[in-house]
């Protein structure tokens, strides 16, 4: 379960990012279900705020998915396009991984073999 500002806005970027469907709705939670396992809660939280990246003492992570990618860099322009974000401070060059932020702040990684 994630908090967000707008739980039907939030489903709908996970629905983008990871397919799936959305099997309930209401102006305060939202809930994303796909195959194999994909089981994604978004409730409403007034007041939120979004994690930091890196993380900090005074705004932790929070949660952390990985999405494992064949082509990185198409994926990368896909997500961007449907609002992802991503920060500036990314792994170093030799790891096999690209830290993003969705549209309300919480990071996420695009992984490859």
């Amino acid at each position: 379960m994630l908090d967000c500002p707008d739980p039907r806005a939030l489903a709908e970027f996970y629905r983008g990012l990871l397919g799936g469907e959305i099997t309930y709705a209401d102006d305060e939670w939202v809930s994303l279900r796909g195959e194999p396992d994909l089981k994604l809660s978004f409730q409403r939280a007034d007041g939120y705020q979004p994690p930091a990246w890196p993380p900090r003492d005074d705004r932790p992570q929070q949660f952390h998915i990985d999405v494992t990618v064949d082509d990185v860099d198409e994926a990368e322009r896909q997500i961007l396009a449907i609002g992802a974000g991503k920060p500036e401070h990314q792994p170093g060059e030799d790891e096999n991984w690209r830290v993003y932020l969705d549209p309300v702040g919480h990071p996420f990684c695009l992984c490859w073999d």
